[in-house]
């Protein structure tokens, strides 16, 4: 898909929340030209701009979600108040029945509750991503899409998992919104063989890694007592760990492998409420990975373990869990939770042209209603608690990716939402009548 050039956009006098260097919040300008900001802050040129009065809104970076399986969508509720291994029972036994038109079906539902909420990128691991990238051109977000990748004889793929992921990277790779990669799912699925396979195939394709690490006591547990160590521990000893990998969860660790994953230079993507909802029993190690000098992001999981995919929500968790569990308000600060939703992000992706509104960068942000309930009083010092503690997603008026509008206020641009719900819709009937019990 080639996007064609646009003329310039001016955004006029809104509060911008910048998340450059020095984090600034200024009233201004936002000049956006070739997908990318060219002017950020007071007296932007406004020559052959199409002109949007922004003066009561604040423009912030779009948020960046780091783990989902958006796909998931038509699976809402459909196993809830079990702990991780009753949930995973009954969603395997549904997506062993799942189509390929369910799959895309259900995408277009997710990434629309997605750009509603403020998300212009997110990170996925799930099968049939073909579907998910057609359903992400569609609507206009940006994708970074892992292909499942599982032993062969742990898989209802048809055919060798790691070759499906090749060849889906092979299809789309070089696509303006589409980053295709490799997504080994766990170790309790994946052996030596795919673990090393996956982390060639990257290294030759040149993507990301994303996978799931430490979830629960017992994943750890259980490969402990198969192999004399942990799963970190034991990637690393492999050879698997290394840059441009994104492990998500990441609950139980010790120190060594957080000072293990800090070295290799591995993201982890912070997934709070699917954490405390399935009871995993812990609270990852946010505060010493980022001492340690990981990168973090902000992850929401599925809508079958969250039931969310809003960022604004997964934020506030954040700061309420970590404050809570260590007995000190001033943990993971509202800044900090900004970051992780934002920048860092960003940084784990790779991507450092996303994440904030400074000139050179791609044009990703929202416009939030300063006049919304959740945002008085609507004052430049107050700006970042209230995204990180208070706001609503029905603040978020209209959202932007590479400049282009994807929601303008509070529709869809390049969809139909009553389209998208009657699929989804229909999708969730033949998954809910596979539910086993």
């Amino acid at each position: 898909m080639v996007l064609e050039a646009e003329p310039p956009l001016l955004v006029s006098n809104a509060l911008l929340v910048t998340q450059d260097d020095d984090r600034r919040v200024v009233r201004g300008d936002l000049r956006i030209e070739d997908g990318r900001f060219t002017h950020v802050g007071p007296g932007a040129p406004r020559e052959g701009a199409s002109i949007v009065d922004g003066h009561l809104f604040a423009a912030v970076p779009g948020f960046i979600n780091t783990h989902a399986h958006v796909a998931m969508a038509p699976l809402r509720g459909i196993a809830d108040d079990r702990e991780l291994g009753g949930f995973l029972e009954t969603l395997f036994a549904v997506d062993a029945r799942r189509t390929e038109g369910d799959v895309e079906a259900g995408a277009r539902a997710g990434i629309a509750e997605m750009l509603l909420s403020g998300t212009t990128s997110f990170l996925d691991l799930y099968y049939f991503e073909d579907a998910v990238a057609r359903a992400v051109e569609s609507l206009g977000i940006r994708g970074f899409l892992g292909w499942a990748v599982l032993d062969p004889d742990r898989t209802t793929q048809q055919g060798a998992p790691l070759d499906n992921a090749r060849r889906f990277i092979d299809r789309w790779k070089g696509r303006p919104r589409v980053e295709p990669l490799v997504a080994p799912q766990g170790v309790y699925v994946c052996g030596r063989d795919t673990w090393l396979g996956a982390k060639e195939l990257a290294e030759r394709a040149g993507t990301l890694c994303h996978f799931h690490l430490s979830e629960t006591r017992r994943e750890v547990h259980e490969h402990e007592a198969k192999t004399g160590r942990r799963p970190a521990v034991w990637l690393g000893e492999i050879g698997f760990l290394g840059p441009r990998m994104v492990a998500a969860h990441a609950v139980w660790l010790t120190g060594e492998e957080i000072d293990l994953l800090a070295r290799r230079s591995v993201g982890v993507a912070h997934c709070p409420s699917s954490n405390l909802k399935l009871a995993s029993g812990g609270v990852a190690p946010v505060v010493e990975l980022r001492s340690a000098g990981a990168t973090v992001g902000l992850g929401t999981d599925s809508v079958a373990s969250n039931n969310s995919l809003s960022m604004l929500r997964e934020m506030h968790v954040a700061g309420l869990v970590h404050k809570n569990q260590r007995w000190d308000a001033s943990v993971l600060s509202a800044q900090e939770l900004l970051d992780l939703a934002t920048v860092e992000g960003a940084r784990m992706l790779g991507r450092e042209d996303l994440g904030s509104l400074a000139v050179g960068k791609r044009a990703d942000f929202s416009l939030v209603r300063l006049d919304h309930p959740t945002l008085v009083p609507a004052r430049p010092e107050a700006i970042v608690s209230h995204l990180a503690y208070s706001a609503s997603e029905e603040a978020i008026d209209s959202v932007y990716v590479d400049g282009r509008p994807v929601v303008r206020h509070r529709v869809l641009v390049q969809g139909d939402w009553r389209k998208i719900r009657a699929g989804a819709e229909a999708a969730a009937e033949a998954l809910w009548a596979a539910r086993p019990g």
